[in-house]
């Protein structure tokens, strides 16, 4: 059982009922506030702050009949009280959580998240008929807006699905390019087809090119910087010589959309070919713009 699923059965359990998806998600999202390190990372939706990592959660806990799901309420069904196995400092905050918001109704409570975490709310499409223009200008400033033509580079090793859309979100990405071979990945949200769905479902436009990646042939026995190194020397000698329609296509997709993302798997930037991909496109005759690894 990951400990992260305990919080929500800690959170059904103390709540003594039902709870409808919505409220879930802002209560646990309040929750993790209170944490050192959070449990569940969020992204801005268009009902607030939401985790596709939770509604994974809890999908997974309704297929092993842990939950269900009825009419759009989450109603326990283990007997096993989950609290009695959570941290000290955590029992404090479910406590704490249900003190302050389990009698609040959803609706009070969206606001209050909006009010308080006015970045969470700028994707939301009922924000501007629940607050008042002052707060809701709040929501509107909080969304990032940046006029620079940018190329990113961004790897999600190490991090949340949540932590990395919401990188994207900061820096006002356009358009995201998956420029790895073979699009699948074990790590949840990030094979193709959901990580396109999830960046959609923010604005965010998705395109693979998987001409410009590496074959998982040769990426086995990378045991030291130097194994890196031959592997991106070969990379750059074959591939990036084989792939001039492709890297013309990302530049001229980098004037289009002004701000756009290349994106692997390794979080170091010295371990994954994006960099190189990058730097090649950066050396192009027509390239005025910068360059950032986020």
């Amino acid at each position: 059982m990951f400990y992260r699923r305990k919080l929500v059965f800690a959170l059904l359990e103390k709540i003594e009922g039902d709870l409808e998806r919505t409220r879930i998600q802002k209560l646990i999202f309040l929750l993790t506030q209170k944490q050192a390190k959070s449990s569940y990372d969020f992204v801005p939706y268009k009902f607030g702050c939401y985790s596709y990592s939770l509604k994974a959660d809890l999908n997974a806990m309704i297929k092993r009949e842990w939950l269900i799901d009825n009419e759009n309420h989450y109603t326990l069904l283990t007997k096993k009280k989950y609290y009695d196995e959570l941290t000290l400092i955590d029992k404090k905050i479910v406590n704490e959580t249900v003190e302050l918001y389990g009698e609040m109704r959803t609706d009070i409570i969206t606001k209050h998240t909006y009010l308080n975490h006015p970045y969470y709310a700028i994707n939301s499409i009922i924000a501007k008929d629940i607050l008042p223009k002052k707060y809701y200008d709040r929501i509107i400033n909080s969304k990032p807006k940046n006029t620079d033509t940018v190329l990113f580079t961004i790897g999600y090793e190490g991090i949340s699905l949540e932590e990395y859309l919401n990188r994207l979100i900061k820096n006002d990405i356009k358009l995201l390019v998956d420029v790895r071979r073979n699009p699948l990945s074990q790590k949840y949200g990030f094979s193709k087809k959901l990580l396109k769905g999830f960046c959609e479902k923010l604005n965010i436009n998705y395109l693979h090119i998987p001409e410009v990646g590496i074959d998982s042939s040769k990426r086995r026995s990378l045991n030291t910087q130097d194994d890196y190194d031959l592997l991106f020397d070969d990379y750059k000698q074959t591939i990036l010589n084989e792939t001039t329609d492709s890297q013309n296509l990302i530049l001229k997709l980098l004037k289009d959309h002004k701000r756009i993302a290349l994106t692997c798997f390794e979080s170091d930037i010295c371990q994954c070919h994006r960099t190189h991909l990058a730097e090649k496109i950066k050396n192009s005759p027509t390239f005025r713009y910068e360059l950032q690894h986020i």
